[in-house]
């Protein structure tokens, strides 16, 4: 470590920032929400939040695309909501 010579009248926070060693910043939680943004949006994606009625996760379970017992699990909805969409959408393009 270097040897430091500072003027008594020098800030301490000076000589603390000159002797300590950069530290790679991490980002902050808005700029990993952006990269995250900036990244969906090459892809073509878009990120939203739904609503959902109990009677469409009903109809999802209807449809088997959800099994009775996960109708409280957030994660097998949407999987299932990816599968209907992929579903009606995708399957509906090629008519």
């Amino acid at each position: 470590m270097p040897a430091v010579t500072a003027r008594p009248s020098t800030p301490l926070w000076m000589i603390k920032a000159y002797v300590m060693k950069p530290q790679q910043l991490r980002p902050t939680l808005a700029a990993e929400r952006m990269r995250r943004h900036r990244e969906r949006q090459r892809n073509g994606l878009r990120c939203l939040t739904i609503e959902l009625r109990d009677t469409e996760v009903d109809a999802l379970i209807h449809k088997g695309l959800l099994k009775a017992e996960m109708r409280n699990d957030s994660f097998a909805i949407i999987e299932a909501l990816y599968g209907h969409l992929n579903h009606t959408l995708v399957s509906g393009c090629d008519a």
